[in-house]
Order: C-alpha cells, then structure tokens, then sequence
C-alpha cells in the first residue's frame, strides 16, 4: 500500500486545541455515516459487552532548555518496561531539532544541568550531567502535548489545567509519551452508566511511544519500521475477554492503543509473567490485516500519513474510511487529539 493512500485534505481550523464535553460522536455501521449524542452513544453498549481501556499515564517529559530548545524525553536505552519508574538515568533517547548542533555540543538544562549530543538520528542521543528519574521531569518538564495543537495555538507552553486536561481519568501507571486520546471523553458518571447496563470495563496498559506518533515516511506501508511499544495484559482480563468474545458479546476497543494490544496478544507475541502478559510489540495493523479480537472501535480522527489511520483503515475499509473523514470535514466535526470520537462497527 503506498502511503500516499493515507493522505487526505482537511482545514486547519477545525483542529481542537481544546477539550470538548461531551463528544460528538460520528458513528460509521455498514458504511453509513450517522450523528449520535453522547448519551444515545452510551445506549449502544450491550449487557455482557466488554469495554477495554488504557490505563497509562502520561509523562512530563517535555523539557525547554535554557537556550530555548523543546526536547522530548523519550526513555533511557535500556529495557523500556522501566519507564516512568524512578530510576535516575544519565542517557537519553530524545527528539528535538538538532541540524544546527553536532557531536559533543553541550546545551543547557533547568536545574543546572547540561547535555551533550553524542548521537544524531531519529531519536537522537544526550547524555546528562548527571542522572534524572521522573522527579526532574515534574519539576522542569511539561506533558507532550502534539506539536500541531501547539502549532495551532501559536503558542510553545501549555495551558493551565493542561495537567488534568490531557490525562485520563484511569491513568495510573506512568510511562507515556502521549495520552491515548480517545479516553479523554468519557467521565466517571459514563462508566458508572455502562457498568449499570451489565458492561464489563478492563484494563490494560500500552506505553504510548514512537511506534503511536511517528509518521510514515517511507513510499511504502509495507517499509515503515514500527518502534516497539510495552504491553500489559493482567491474565484474568484476557481470560474474560476470551470468554465473552466466545459467547457472542462484542468487545470495544477504547483507542489504537488498546486494539494493537489485544490484536498483538491475540498473535502470541507476549509471554505470562506472574499473573500477566506483558512484553513489546511493534505490530503495524493496515489493511488487510485479520482482527481476531476487536469488534468495535472507538477513536478520535487521525492524521493523514500516519500508522493510525492505517489501522482505522485495517479495520473499516479504506475508502469507507476517506469518505467518512471527508463528510465529517463536511459537518465540521473537530479533529485530533482534542477532537470528537468516531465509532466503528465491523460488518
């Protein structure tokens, strides 16, 4: 597939640079477009249906340098299972633009600190002065809002309430570098809604890394490296997803995150450790990929040329697709990280 294939037109103003409560909901079944209100969206959801989140927690791993470079923190390169917990790390993976800097220039950081460039690349390497945990990075960093909501804004810095703003309510275990942005439209009143109706709400985890948020840039689908991302799956809830999934309830997926760790799982690509499966998984879903697992995904809009449009692809159809993005540019429905939800059922 050539990812020219994922491109599509869209305005700039309809990109959200803010929340919006509730959602519209754009509702794509067997191909037919459809307008929901939020609670006649939550009306859909079945007895007996499972509806699995994410629960990670996002990072304020966006740091301004004193000579005013944005770098984002990536992880240590060492075993990415360990992010967000407080190990103190001089070497970094990072991304930040670097064409003017070369090996060994030292830039300066909050807290007295510097960095030297000792790789270039996509992600490049620092090496600190001294080692950090996640204690310096709530001191001095900021959460990775998307550089086009930033771009949009006309503005570097986020917003006040920025914090609560781009977390979800469940986030609890941290090591992401993005939100998984679907999550943010539901409140606690819309689980305690669903669990009323007799629908199951589990969890997993998906640091949201590289593999998430790179765009494709090879000519080819086929050639885009996915970066690995780390999964946690607790045992008992792939046990009860199995087992409704067996006796014909349809399992939502709350995101691409959540859909590339089932489908993964679904693959064989985790191991049981303890009393969970867990591991990293670089899978790319685009089209033509056979989902086992996921029956309904719900998700924001993506951009063009990303592997999460791809996957939206894999899953209804890429015209169906393109057509569907097309009438909600139509219908002025906000778009990306802080815009509406779409929902798609698979015929």
């Amino acid at each position: 597939m050539k990812t020219s294939e994922l491109n599509f037109d869209y305005p700039q103003e309809l990109i959200a640079t803010h929340p919006q409560h509730p959602s519209r909901v754009l509702l794509n079944s067997n191909g037919q477009n459809s307008e929901l209100k939020w609670n006649d969206f939550l009306t859909q959801f079945k007895s007996g249906d499972i509806l699995v989140i994410n629960d990670t927690k996002v990072l304020k791993r966006r740091v301004f340098s004193d000579d005013g470079h944005e770098i984002l923190f990536l992880d240590s390169p060492t075993d990415q299972s360990q992010m967000g917990k407080d190990r103190k790390y001089e070497t970094w993976s990072v991304l930040f633009p670097s064409k003017k800097l070369k090996l060994g220039d030292k830039i300066p950081m909050p807290l007295g600190l510097t960095a030297e460039l000792i790789q270039k690349g996509i992600p490049q390497t620092i090496k600190l002065s001294e080692p950090v945990d996640e204690e310096y990075f709530n001191k001095v960093g900021e959460l990775p809002l998307p550089p086009y909501i930033q771009k949009a804004r006309n503005e570097r810095h986020n917003r006040e309430g920025e914090n609560t703003a781009y977390q979800t309510i469940w986030a609890e275990k941290p090591g992401s570098l993005a939100a998984p942005t679907a999550s943010l439209h539901f409140s606690p009143q819309d689980l305690e809604f669903l669990k009323s109706k007799g629908v199951e709400i589990i969890t997993l985890t998906l640091h949201v890394g590289l593999g998430t948020f790179l765009p494709v840039t090879a000519d080819s689908l086929e050639d885009h490296v996915m970066h690995e991302e780390w999964v946690e799956i607790p045992s008992h809830h792939w046990k009860k997803i199995k087992d409704a999934k067996a006796n014909g309830h349809s399992i939502w997926a709350l995101g691409t995150t959540v859909v590339r760790s089932l489908e993964s799982q679904a693959l064989g690509r985790f191991e049981l450790r303890r009393y969970s499966y867990s591991g990293t998984t670089d899978l790319m879903i685009r089209p033509g990929f056979e989902f086992q697992i996921v029956d309904r995904l719900l998700t924001n809009f993506h951009q063009p040329q990303s592997t999460l449009i791809a996957l939206v692809m894999a899953f209804a159809g890429k015209d169906n697709v393109l057509e569907t993005y097309q009438w909600a540019i139509e219908k002025k429905f906000r778009l990306f990280s802080y815009g509406d939800l779409t929902y798609w059922e698979r015929s």
